[in-house]
C-alpha cells in the first residue's frame, strides 16, 4: 500500500510552515548569484506528489501565461470553449470515438461501470483499486452493482484468477446475476503506483471479448504507466471500452476528469452527469491548464524518467542513502536511509534550506518518493549537492 494518502500532501507541502525562506543560505545564494528571485513554491522540488499541485498564485499566473499565448474560451456546462478543445485532444490520444467532461474521477468511474454493466449486476475489480476502496460503496448504494474484488493486497490479477472467480460465482449461486464489466486501475495508488502488466491486460481483454464482458480503465495516472512501460495511452485504451483520465494528478488542474469511449456509451453520460449533480456551469480554468500540460505530457514524462534515473544513479553513489525501484513500478521508488541519519533533521534541512520536500520512513523502513515534473525545475547537480549537505547535517 502506498504510504502517502492524498490528504497527506496538505501537511507535507505547506512551505509556509517552514523556517523563513530568507534564512535559506545555499539555494538562495545560488539564486542571488544568478540574478534569480528568491525561492518560492513554484520553484520547489516535491518528492511526494504525482505532479504539480499549483498554489492559487501560481495557478493564476499559469492561466495568465496560457491566455496570453492564446485567449481562453469559456465553456458552458462542460461543452464548447476550452473544454471542447480538451476533449478533442483526449479523443486523439485515446483513439476513442467520444469524450465527456465529468467533475470527479469517482463519478466517471461509477457512471462508466454502471452503463457498461447495463442490467447485469456484477463487476470484477482489484481489491486495492480506487473503485473498490475509495468510492464510498457507490456502485452498491447508487447503481445496484455488486463489486467482486480480486487479488487482495496486490496491484493486479491474472486472467486465470478472473476466470476462476467468474466460474465460482456462476456455479455457486442459485439466482445468478450476470457479469457486466471488469474494471482495471493502472497504476495502482494503494500499491505504490505499480502498473498492471500490459501483457496480462491483453489476455484479460481477449477473454472478456469472448465472453461479451465490457472493460473499464481507471487511468487516473495512465501517463505514468505509459512512460514507465514504454507504451502509449492509445495502446492501453484499445483494450478497454471506456477510459477515465484525471485532470489534476499531473496535468495541473484544480479538479475534473475526462471519460472516453464509444459514442453510444458517452452519449448517455450527459443526462447521467446532470441528474447526479455534476453539471458545473464553467470548467474552463481547469480545462485550459490541463490542456496546456496534456499537449506536452509525453515529452515531459520522458524527461522525468531520464532525469530521475540519472539522479538516482548518483544518489546511490552517496554514503547513507539507497534508492531502489519497485516491481512493475512507475514513478514511485523506495529510499533507504542509514540508521545513522536522522530522517526528521534531513527533511527539515532539505525543506528549509533547499525547498525540497522529501518525506519520512514508513513502517517498512523506506521513504516512499515519487518523481514528477517539479524535478525538472532544478539541475540534478543542485539536487545532489543539497542532499549531500543535508545528509551530513542530519547524521546523528
Amino acid at each position: 500500500m502506498s504510504a502517502y494518502k492524498r490528504r497527506d500532501f496538505l501537511k507535507l507541502s505547506t512551505l509556509s510552515a517552514l523556517p523563513l525562506i530568507a534564512s535559506a543560505v545555499p539555494f538562495n545564494t545560488f539564486a542571488a548569484e544568478n540574478n534569480q528571485p528568491l525561492s518560492k513554491d513554484s520553484e520547489a522540488v516535491y518528492f511526494i506528489n504525482d505532479g504539480i499541485f499549483y498554489r492559487p498564485e501560481d495557478f493564476i499566473n499559469k492561466l495568465q501565461e496560457i491566455n496570453t499565448a492564446a485567449p481562453i474560451e469559456r465553456d458552458s456546462y462542460g461543452e464548447g470553449g476550452a473544454v471542447e478543445k480538451l476533449l478533442k485532444k483526449f479523443i486523439e490520444i485515446t483513439g476513442k470515438e467520444a469524450a465527456v467532461y465529468i467533475p470527479t474521477g469517482t463519478l466517471a468511474n461509477q457512471l462508466a461501470i454502471s452503463v457498461l454493466c447495463g442490467n447485469n449486476t456484477k463487476a470484477f475489480v482489484q481489491e486495492t483499486s480506487h473503485v473498490y476502496r475509495d468510492e464510498a460503496d457507490a456502485s452498491q448504494t447508487l447503481y445496484n452493482k455488486r463489486l467482486i474484488p480480486l487479488a487482495e493486497g496486490k496491484a493486479h490479477f491474472t486472467v486465470e484468477e478472473l476466470k476462476k472467480s467468474v466460474n465460482y460465482h456462476k456455479d455457486g449461486e442459485v439466482f445468478v446475476g450476470g457479469v457486466g464489466a471488469i474494471s482495471i486501475e493502472t497504476p495502482v495508488r494503494r500499491c505504490e503506483n505499480q502498473a498492471f502488466p500490459l501483457d496480462e491486460i491483453k489476455k484479460i481483454s481477449a477473454y472478456c471479448k469472448e465472453q461479451g464482458y465490457k472493460m473499464h480503465l481507471d487511468g487516473a495516472r495512465l501517463h505514468m504507466a505509459t512512460a514507465f512501460t514504454n507504451s502509449t495511452v492509445k495502446e492501453y485504451a484499445s483494450y478497454f471500452d471506456t477510459v477515465y483520465m484525471c485532470l489534476y494528478k499531473y496535468l495541473g488542474a484544480t479538479g475534473g476528469a475526462v471519460l472516453c469511449g464509444d459514442k453510444v456509451v458517452i452519449d448517455q453520460m450527459h443526462h447521467l452527469i446532470k441528474i447526479h449533480g455534476g453539471g458545473i456551469f464553467n470548467n474552463w480554468p481547469s480545462a485550459a491548464v490541463a490542456l496546456h500540460h496534456l499537449n506536452a505530457i509525453d515529452e515531459t514524462m520522458e524527461k522525468i524518467k531520464v532525469k530521475s534515473k540519472a539522479l538516482f544513479d548518483q544518489f546511490n553513489q552517496l554514503k547513507g542513502i539507497k534508492v531502489s525501484p519497485i516491481e512493475n513500478g512507475t514513478n514511485q521508488l523506495n529510499v533507504l536511509l542509514d540508521k545513522g541519519i536522522d530522517p526528521a533533521k534531513l527533511n527539515t534541512r532539505l525543506r528549509g534550506e533547499y525547498t525540497i520536500v522529501f518525506g519520512l520512513p514508513q513502517q517498512d523502513g523506506f521513504v516512499k518518493i515519487k518523481v514528477n515534473a517539479t524535478l525538472l525545475r532544478r539541475d540534478n547537480k543542485l539536487i545532489l549537492d543539497a542532499f549531500k549537505e543535508a545528509i551530513a547535517f542530519a547524521k546523528a
